[in-house]
């Protein structure tokens, strides 16, 4: 028995919008939708010079839209943008009916990803900022939303609807986030102390990061085909192929108009990319609106004050490529995650783009030393490596980070 609610979508296309952006979104939402568990029976759009102030859509569209609802079967209404309180609660009463918009829809799937206790917080935060000004009182449009789609919170759990509630656990969840922020960043220095060279994944959402995040480690993080299987970040150890070390770190999937409050809430997650040495963007090169996805990535990395990092754009899924596709990003790798050649190519790119920003050293350092080798060895790319019997010496030639301490301390003093 088929037990996903039954979902109507409802649309507003504005006049002079983008045709390719407007039925983008249109398919990510029936994608959303069915993330959350709902298939979607029907989808109803409206070319409108403007949002409706009241409605969103037309009023008329809307009465035709509740005699459909009287003769067919449906558990929800979710409408295809973030709608403000008072649009929300007109149509919910004029259509009697369970009626969400966008971000409540998209914070619902952020709701049953959390795993951590930090992205459990961040996603009650982002819901409670939510509901505030959408719950009057004691709202007739929240209580109609009983159970399923968009009542759901972290856990299981079921979410509060008393304003008060709300505003006094909006208080504690903030001091929670404090002290776990706190340990976050407390790791993060320790990482920083360690100068380990950081790889951050970026890409939107389904793009298959978490496969290729796998693939890279040799770990087994989830990997699943939805929108935003990959909540709370991961980090693993990853080697080069000729040997170095990083680490790389599996962030969240970004979308287009990603919702404010969860950009907020999950800013101090977001902020992994801001403090890695480097970015590897997955890019899905068999969606046909990739280029859109790219510059929703693009757009969401400048936010957050990481476009100065250098990047390598990973076109993946190439097996599905489309015949005329064409790369947007420089530099940049086709390949598919399944492909274990391909990974290597990917490692030895990243390799390669790195060498690009990095400097090239050559120096001499005494057999006795080892200590200092492996130090060397773990912090730079070594290009290669000759015993000298004569002197006992060992000559390393390679690339090292100009800004690394390494460099600074030892191989500038034998440039």
């Amino acid at each position: 028995m088929d037990r996903r609610e039954r979902v109507l979508l409802i649309a507003c296309q504005i006049k002079g919008e983008n045709e390719d952006r407007f039925y983008t979104s249109l398919e990510e939402l029936k994608q959303l939708t069915k993330t959350a568990n709902g298939k979607v029976v029907d989808v109803v759009v409206q070319k409108r010079d403007r949002i409706h102030r009241a409605y969103y859509i037309g009023e008329g569209k809307l009465n035709e839209i509740k005699a459909q609802l009287e003769h067919e079967q449906f558990d929800l209404v979710i409408l295809n943008d973030e709608v403000s309180p008072g649009q929300l609660r007109n149509i919910a009463n004029l259509l009697d009916a369970r009626v969400i918009d966008r971000t409540q829809l998209i914070l619902d799937i952020f709701a049953g990803r959390a795993k951590t206790r930090e992205g459990k917080l961040q996603v009650e935060l982002a819901q409670m900022q939510y509901l505030l000004p959408r719950i009057h009182g004691q709202g007739t449009e929240m209580s109609r939303l009983g159970a399923g789609i968009g009542t759901r919170g972290p856990g299981e759990t079921k979410l509060e609807t008393d304003r008060r509630h709300i505003r006094r656990r909006i208080t504690e969840i903030k001091h929670q986030l404090e002290t776990v922020v706190n340990q976050r960043n407390q790791y993060r220095k320790r990482r920083k102390e360690n100068k380990a060279f950081q790889i951050a994944i970026v890409g939107y959402t389904n793009a298959g990061k978490s496969t290729l995040f796998n693939k890279l480690t040799n770990s087994e993080s989830l990997e699943e085909n939805q929108l935003f299987a990959t909540l709370d970040p991961l980090t693993r150890q990853v080697k080069l192929e000729n040997g170095f070390q990083a680490i790389i770190t599996d962030t969240v999937g970004f979308i287009q108009d990603l919702p404010t409050t969860l950009v907020a809430a999950f800013r101090s997650t977001l902020e992994e990319v801001t403090e890695a040495d480097f970015i590897l963007h997955v890019v899905d090169g068999s969606n046909e609106d990739f280029p859109l996805h790219e510059k929703t990535v693009y757009e969401l990395i400048e936010e957050l004050g990481a476009d100065h990092l250098p990047m390598l754009t990973v076109y993946n899924k190439s097996d599905r490529f489309r015949a005329d596709f064409i790369p947007n990003s420089y530099p940049f790798i086709t390949m598919s995650a399944f492909d274990s050649k391909d990974i290597h190519r990917l490692l030895k790119k990243i390799e390669d783009v790195v060498k690009g920003e990095w400097k090239y050293y050559q120096m001499t350092l005494p057999v006795y030393d080892g200590n200092l080798l492996n130090r060397i060895k773990n912090h730079t790319i070594v290009e290669s490596e000759t015993f000298i019997p004569e002197t006992e010496d060992f000559t390393l030639t390679g690339y090292v980070d100009p800004n690394h301490p390494i460099y600074q301390h030892y191989i500038n003093k034998e440039q």
